[in-house]
């Protein structure tokens, strides 16, 4: 049995809040981030759910600090 995927209760309150709000990002800021820092935590296993939010991850750290 495949294991359960370790931030999908934070995508699915993603989901909720979306339905909830109708679509308007701003107002689920607060889950979104959740997700965030679940995916931050479990950066090196195979999460489906973190799949967009690695990617974004990885765009941000291009960034250069002077």
């Amino acid at each position: 049995m495949p294991q359960k995927d370790p931030c999908q209760k934070q995508a699915c309150a993603i989901q909720k809040c979306l339905q909830a709000n109708k679509y308007i990002e701003s107002l689920c800021e607060d889950v979104i981030q959740a997700m965030r820092k679940c995916c931050e935590v479990h950066a090196g296993e195979n999460s489906v759910c973190c799949s967009g939010f690695a990617k974004e991850h990885k765009a941000t750290d291009t960034r250069t600090v002077v």
